[in-house]
């Protein structure tokens, strides 16, 4: 029902910016929650960023400051990167999460991922 499909990672050097997509189709809810995880090489998935109902974010001690969430619109959702570090060398994947979607995946959705490189 929902397809997330994330977009703008690549290699940066360290002190550089990205700027990831994540597109939604399918079915959105006006309430939900759309976040921004990475996964590095032999670590767990964290979690980055997160955007509630549209407006309420939330950062990750590691990127507060340096990243900023944000929505283009319903559909499209953003991670902005800034003053990136070799440790925020991950893939990055998109979620939303339906709050009141009954049947819907308990972790909610995910797209397929994005790589992100910093070097030093």
């Amino acid at each position: 029902q929902v397809q997330l499909v994330e977009s703008g990672g690549g290699l940066v050097q360290a002190g550089g910016s990205l700027r990831l997509s994540c597109a939604a189709s399918g079915t959105i809810f006006s309430i939900n929650v759309m976040g921004w995880y990475r996964q590095a090489p032999g670590k767990q998935r964290e979690l980055v960023a997160t955007i509630r109902d549209g407006w309420s974010t939330s950062y990750a001690d590691s990127v507060k400051g340096r990243f900023t969430i944000s929505r283009d619109n319903a559909r499209t959702l953003i991670l902005q990167m800034n003053s990136l570090k070799p440790e925020d060398t991950a893939v990055y994947y998109c979620n939303l999460k339906n709050t009141y979607e009954t049947g819907a995946p308990p972790s909610g959705y995910w797209g397929q991922g994005t790589q992100v490189t910093v070097s030093s």
